[in-house]
């Protein structure tokens, strides 16, 4: 059932320590031994593995069951996902040349040896009829689930088509891998080939710190003694808001917002168009109108009606926000002697000033207390004081680079829960952004298996053995991710299909938008916010400092987000045809919604991989914002309880939200924690948008 074709390296087995036991501490992929040449032979085995294992299931004479079918399912596919998790984690965690040739020949492969299994129709009639007769069969309401969820997954995945679709998707499911591959590729290739070197003069504005970072980053390509701005975002923001030589500003933003639009080698507009035609013609195969239409329906939010009200509830209040605030920046512009309209590369430069005007408060003042290793530690003690683990840091586990950090994960009685392993400095060889992945998925079908846990982020290494000193939207982001973190070891199923993150997309970034509050409590930084040269706490006065200037700037960072949203939603609801030039059709739908044409999307097309790298978010990026609704009302429950640690709710949120995993309906296990759906008005008031005339 598995492609066969192709060069393969013999014999398979010999020395690859892919296809071997691990002897590591956990069982842990040994990572100081793994070569690129180990890949294709391992994903060849694997692949004939689990097409023998799909046979048998299919082959089998007897009557289908829940074990024979459902849960030999599960079973099956182990090395596959072993070896593709240790091979999806260094493509983007820690590339090569080789590594980004092997994934071009294995994004194809991936996509042949799922393709037949996924559109078995003997397989899928197994499990169809074990659905039609579900009521008789005495299953748990975690098999339940898993059994509802197995049948969704072959019935959208063109399991019920005639053989001719079936051949048609097939062939689009390659293509579309092969062009998600692409895309991520030519975005990591124009990320690598820019950076802006600083001269001497090039540094005004600039606190020493971050100055520090960007040697640190020149030494990091090879230029030592140099000093360089790269097209990280952890590198570009505070490039943007910091720099007073606005030549220089424009100059990274225009090749920030370029990445995948340069008319080179790398560019993704054609990529774009393909994709957007094949997702189009995927979805009328199994009967939708639109691919937002079809990627919905198996969402929270069901439709994509639903979700644009969602956008449009917030872009009004925001849009008239981040109006008002452009012309208070314009102003400012005047007031200092500018004789310049405000420019995208400004806006960030002159809110900071303004800002500092209004709230005494800029990023710069509080940097020195947010030290990398005190944010870890104040995201552990979170974890510690709500769900009662400990994590003990760990240097027998092997690695992928020797910046990557590991922790053995303990729950309150000592019991092994699992390992979580951070990789948090920017690096040529990493894909931008910031995400959480695995290398191994709790769960106890056959004997508990705890789960190996990463945590991947961009930030500024400090160099001469500084440390490093994030922004508080860097802090803001490692407990996100954290968060991630959280609900893959906390995770507690049965079954490897609902563990951790195996969730609707608009309610994975609950647990992580959730997780993000507790950063930002006065307790919290009280403790764990101390200079990085004295040690000193942060000071009270620059703590509510701090707190009083949150809600600033909310008008532009809403309008950044759902106008990307918006966008991504109308590429996958118009029809492709229509489309025509990806440039074109941006600025087209940006002016129909009013975009200010001073803040540019967060994601701009071309660079957009949360929905053209793959899928995954795919007509879903709004699903941060439907997060956030129930993420701000969420902690209005520790808010109630007035203990942001209480233990009855802590408990509530650890047992219905991040240990349930996908074994419940994600509006069920809400409704759990919290006692009733959530209160929309939320999100609106975190923001500090819900006063704005157009809120209303």
């Amino acid at each position: 059932m598995s492609d066969s074709t192709g060069p393969i390296a013999a014999p398979v087995d010999a020395g690859n320590p892919l296809l071997a036991a691990w002897t590591t501490p956990f069982e842990t992929p040994p990572f100081e031994t793994i070569r690129p040449e180990h890949f294709v032979p391992a994903f060849e085995r694997a692949f004939a593995d689990h097409a023998a294992e799909i046979a048998a299931i299919v082959n089998d004479p007897t009557e289908p069951d829940f074990d024979n079918t459902v849960t030999a399912l599960e079973r099956s596919g182990k090395l596959l996902n072993k070896v593709a998790a240790v091979f999806y984690d260094l493509v983007s965690a820690h590339s090569s040349p080789e590594l980004l040739k092997i994934d071009e020949e294995v994004s194809l492969r991936m996509a042949r040896h799922w393709n037949p299994i996924m559109m078995n129709a003997v397989l899928f009639g197994r499990i169809a009829a074990l659905r039609d007769k579900r009521q008789s069969l005495d299953l748990t309401p975690e098999q339940q689930r898993l059994l509802e969820r197995t049948y969704t997954r072959f019935h959208r995945s063109g399991a019920g088509l005639d053989d001719a679709a079936k051949t048609r998707m097939a062939e689009i499911n390659e293509r579309l891998a092969q062009l998600g591959t692409s895309f991520s590729h030519h975005l990591l290739g124009d990320e690598q080939d820019w950076v802006m070197e600083l001269g001497e003069d090039d540094t005004e504005g600039l606190p020493a710190s971050f100055v520090a970072a960007a040697k640190a980053a020149a030494e990091e390509r090879g230029m030592p003694g140099k000093a360089v701005i790269t097209l990280s975002r952890s590198s570009v923001e505070p490039f943007l808001k910091m720099s007073s030589r606005r030549d220089l500003r424009e100059k990274v933003y225009r090749a920030f917002i370029a990445r995948g639009d340069n008319g080179n080698d790398n560019d993704n507009n054609a990529i774009i168009g393909e994709i957007l035609s094949l997702r189009e013609e995927s979805a009328k195969l199994l009967g939708y109108p639109t691919f937002a239409a079809y990627r919905l329906e198996d969402s929270m939010a069901k439709t994509p009606e639903a979700v644009r009200g969602l956008l449009e509830r917030v872009w009004k209040p925001a849009r008239a926000r981040a109006l008002a605030d452009r012309d208070a920046l314009q102003e400012l512009v005047a007031e200092e002697g500018g004789n310049f309209k405000l420019a995208p590369w400004d806006w960030r430069y002159y809110a900071e000033k303004l800002r500092q005007r209004r709230a005494n408060f800029d990023d710069a003042a509080i940097k020195p207390y947010l030290t990398l290793d005190g944010m870890i530690a104040a995201a552990f003690d979170t974890a510690t004081r709500l769900f009662g683990i400990t994590f003990a840091e760990r240097r027998d586990v092997p690695v992928w680079h020797p910046d990557v950090r590991v922790w053995e994960v303990k729950d309150q009685d000592g019991a092994h829960r699992g390992l979580f392993y951070g990789d948090y400095y920017a690096r040529p060889s990493k894909r931008s952004g910031a995400w959480m992945t695995s290398l191994r998925d709790q769960q106890k079908l056959d004997g508990a298996v705890a789960p190996l846990i990463i945590n991947v982020c961009n930030f500024a290494k400090g160099a001469g053995g500084e440390p490093s000193l994030l922004s508080p939207d860097d802090a803001r982001t490692l407990f996100h991710e954290f968060g991630h973190g959280l609900h893959g070891m906390l995770s507690d199923v049965t079954y490897p299909s609902l563990s951790g993150t195996s969730v609707f997309t608009d309610f994975v970034e609950l647990p992580s938008q959730l997780y993000e509050h507790w950063q930002e409590q006065p307790q919290v930084l009280r403790q764990f916010a101390r200079h990085y040269q004295t040690g000193e706490p942060l000071p009270d006065d620059l703590l509510q400092r701090f707190l009083a200037a949150r809600k600033f700037g909310q008008g532009f960072a809403t309008v950044e987000f759902v106008s990307s949203a918006l966008l991504d939603l109308e590429f996958h609801t118009q029809p492709a045809a229509s489309i025509g030039e990806i440039r074109a059709f941006e600025r087209k739908e940006l002016d129909k919604i009013g975009m200010p044409e001073e803040i540019a999307l967060r994601h701009r097309p071309t660079q957009f991989g949360h929905i053209f790298s793959g899928d995954h978010y795919a007509s879903g990026y709004y699903s941060y914002m439907w997060s956030e609704v129930m993420d701000a009302d969420a902690f209005g429950a520790f808010e109630e309880a007035g203990d942001i640690f209480a233990a009855d709710v802590a408990k509530r949120l650890r047992d219905d939200i991040y240990a349930s995993g996908g074994s419940r309906d994600p509006e069920e296990a809400y409704v759990a924690f919290r006692g009733r759906k959530p209160e929309p008005d939320a999100l609106l008031r975190r923001r500090g948008l819900l006063d704005t005339p157009e809120a209303a």
